[in-house]
Order: C-alpha cells, then structure tokens, then sequence
C-alpha cells in the first residue's frame, strides 16, 4: 500500500509540474499516466474510490483550461 501511495503522489507531481509548465500535450500524456495510478489506487482500497474521482476530476478541469489558454 505505502508503494502504491508513494507512487500516485509521485505521478500527481509530475502532473501537476507538467500543469505548471504550460504544455498541454505533456500535460495529456502525464493525465493518462495518472489516471490509470489513481484508478488502480481507489480499487484497491489505498484511497477511497471518491477521493480517486475527485483528483481526476480537477485534473481533468486543469487540462482543459490549459487548452483553452
């Protein structure tokens, strides 16, 4: 479990540096990356399903404004 976390939070990091740096085709790869971390994460109990969701969610909304921009 403590694998799994360090893992996902190490993925949210780089997704959100990826954010930050403004490249938005970066920034869809390190999404897809991420995303697949956070749903192994909610399935197998290391965070709660919701919470999972919940990150996704803002990540995604991040990403499209991104691209708006």
């Amino acid at each position: 479990n403590l694998a799994m976390k360090r893992a996902m939070r190490t993925q949210l990091r780089k997704m959100r540096d990826a954010v930050k740096s403004g490249d938005a085709e970066l920034a869809a790869t390190e999404f897809r990356v991420t995303v697949k971390k956070l749903d192994r994460a909610g399935a197998r109990k290391v965070i709660h399903r919701n919470a999972a969701a919940r990150i996704k969610s803002r990540l995604s909304a991040r990403i499209k404004a991104l691209k708006q921009a």
